[in-house]
């Protein structure tokens, strides 16, 4: 593989990661949500599968099907099951609306490009030029974090700010050790086992899974 071309496919994928995180905050409808996150699951693999065929390494080649199998397969279609069970539903009432949303997200990938530039300056590659992609994606996983309201929409945000960390990871350093991939990834996939039973648990108990409605019971 060329320089042009790895770079090329590199910011091919890294584009189409933060697109999918983008598009989370314009969509509400929770099924949709859910299939973006799949799909940004689909990037990372790119992301790692371009790595390891510019670096020819047969064990980051393994972690990309890894990746592949898990947040492009297993982890949504866990988020998909625990929707099915909580009943269809959309993002009526975020704490920020869409227009405002997307704004945000320009603003934090403005912001991780800024604080990124050190750190490109340090190495500069096509890999660590598009740390700040990986960087953006956290943001704004984070952002999703806090101005959602259902249970199912954070379990999301919390699951996009993994992603973001773990292809940072991967742009950084050329890959990490399988066996830290694999650590990393079975924690994630406990807690989005853990966050599925809460969930499941909220609807079967309260009718529903808006945790602003759960603050009101309490200070009620």
């Amino acid at each position: 593989m060329t320089q042009t071309t790895f770079s090329q496919l590199l910011y091919l994928a890294c584009g189409a990661f933060l697109l999918a995180a983008v598009l989370v905050l314009w969509r509400r409808e929770l099924a949709a949500i859910v299939r973006l996150f799949a799909l940004q699951g689909v990037a990372l693999t790119g992301i790692v599968a371009v790595l390891a065929a510019h670096e020819r390494s047969l064990e980051l080649g393994l972690v990309a099907a890894g990746i592949a199998g898990l947040r492009a397969v297993l982890l949504p279609y866990l988020v998909r099951r625990a929707l099915d069970r909580a009943g269809p539903g959309r993002e009526t009432k975020p704490l920020v609306n869409v227009a405002a949303s997307l704004l945000a997200a320009a603003v934090l990938t403005l912001v991780a490009y800024a604080v990124s530039q050190p750190l490109i300056a340090l190495a500069p590659s096509p890999a660590t030029r598009a740390v700040p992609v990986g960087l953006a994606v956290v943001l704004i996983g984070f952002f999703v974090l806090v101005t959602r309201r259902r249970a199912l929409s954070q379990v999301v945000g919390f699951l996009l700010i993994d992603n973001g960390i773990t292809a940072i990871a991967f742009l950084t350093t050329a890959g990490v050790p399988l066996i830290v991939e694999l650590g990393v990834s079975l924690d994630v996939l406990f807690a989005a086992l853990v966050l599925q039973v809460l969930t499941t648990r909220m609807r079967a108990t309260f009718g529903h899974t808006d945790l602003d409605e759960l603050r009101e019971l309490r200070d009620a």
